[in-house]
């Protein structure tokens, strides 16, 4: 049976959640002056819309009406997705990914900023930037090595790298039509 508030609101929610096709990522009860603040963040391979994060905020909110969960005591209620920076912890987080700038602690020291170009079970294949002119380099990258990562925010990715990564959308967007 679950001890912790936050256990108790996982296993209420999480039905809500998967109704929606979303992961249920975070449930966090957190003091905000005289009230608390309920955070669920979920998330899904297709990202999470706004209009979805609102629809589960009014189906989160009545189920909560319906229980007493929460206690007495007044909350304010946010369903959000994972911000950009948020850490890298599950399987699923490297490959959502895919394609894109991390920054890796690695567990015998040191750090690392590379490209994700796969992901199996045991680790992530990398595309290591070259440095002055050089060229990128490949790395394998174990699980086992990262003792933390996040995704790098990049605000000038190269034009040659955005127009590729167009043109996959537009074959996307023709695959689906």
């Amino acid at each position: 049976m679950s001890t912790t508030q936050s256990e108790r609101l996982r296993e209420l929610l999480a039905p809500l959640v998967s109704a929606r096709e979303l992961e249920l990522e975070e449930v966090e009860v957190t003091p905000a002056g005289k009230r608390r603040v309920l955070r669920i963040v979920v998330d899904s391979d297709e990202g999470v819309q706004l209009d979805t994060c609102a629809d589960l905020s009014r189906d989160i909110s009545a189920k909560l009406d319906e229980t007493d969960v929460m206690g007495g005591a007044p909350y304010v209620l946010e369903v959000t997705s994972p911000g950009a920076d948020r850490p890298l912890t599950q399987h699923r987080h490297y490959v959502r990914a895919t394609g894109r700038l991390i920054k890796a602690q690695l567990t015998e020291g040191g750090e690392l900023v590379a490209r994700i170009v796969s992901v199996d079970d045991e680790g992530l294949d990398l595309e290591v930037p070259g440095v002055k002119g050089r060229k990128a380099t490949a790395r394998r990258l174990a699980f086992a090595e990262i003792a933390k990562a996040r995704v790098e925010i990049e605000f000038n990715r190269k034009a040659a790298d955005k127009a590729v990564d167009e043109a996959d959308e537009s074959d996307e967007i023709q695959e689906e039509a």
